[in-house]
């Protein structure tokens, strides 16, 4: 399925939007953006890479040589990428920003508001467009995994740091308060809910580095006169 890749799946809906009252969305749109604290229902779904929604007039379609579209409605175009499966992501959003979905969607036809649920995930089903071409750059990794990344990657550089500069003490306690905010993200990320190839791939080509970076860690142990890992 082309919507996934790896862990992540990507959502394209485009609805069409009543043209004498979007001007109303546009207006909500700049709220949103101006006061964060509107989305915070949003914001705090960890599942989530981004999500946005966008208006499209008439002539902001492009014409690729089928003619001048003769359209009578505005779109609203919502673009997401997130983790987990499509209902779980419908659940989390009805269930976090259901007013907030209602206001974002609001000059679009027919749109049967957020709850109850099975009438919204129908309107969704409806209207959405599937992704021919979708490339994950992590693809066995879901965002959690890349901010856990990030984080030991930053406390990997400070300790390097202290290493040269830190009396010993110094550095052990550091060492021991940031092993404690690592340890998180040691283990293995583990598998996507849904069958990929690309996250199989994405295990093939970790398994390698897995195994130089044991056969390099195993040099550097010999070299100090210890025995392997894996003795």
């Amino acid at each position: 399925m082309s919507n996934i890749a790896g862990k992540a799946y990507a959502m394209n809906v485009v609805t069409p939007s009543n043209p004498k009252i979007t001007w109303i969305n546009r207006l909500l749109f700049m709220a949103a953006r101006g006061v964060p604290e509107n989305l915070l229902g949003l914001l705090g779904l960890s599942l989530i890479h981004f999500a946005r929604w966008v208006i499209i007039k008439p002539k902001d379609w492009p014409n690729l040589g089928q003619g001048e579209e003769q359209l009578q409605n505005d779109y609203i175009l919502f673009c997401s990428n997130f983790n987990g499966t499509w209902d779980q992501y419908i659940d989390a959003f009805s269930d976090g920003i259901p007013s907030g979905l209602d206001l974002f969607w609001y000059s679009s036809r027919k749109y049967p508001k957020s709850i109850p649920i099975t009438p919204f995930k129908d309107y969704i089903t409806f209207n959405q467009i599937n992704t021919d071409y979708y490339y994950n750059a992590t693809p066995g990794s879901a965002q959690r995994d890349v901010k856990t990344s990030l984080l030991i990657y930053d406390h990997i550089l400070e300790l390097t740091r202290l290493h040269g500069e830190a009396s010993a003490e110094e550095f052990a306690a550091a060492y021991r308060k940031a092993s404690l905010d690592m340890q998180i993200g040691l283990g293995d990320p583990g598998f996507g809910p849904v069958a990929s190839l690309d996250t199989e791939r994405a295990d093939v080509n970790r398994e390698k580095y897995v195994i130089d970076a044991e056969r390099t860690f195993d040099a550097q142990r010999a070299a100090a006169g210890r025995k392997p890992t894996n003795a």
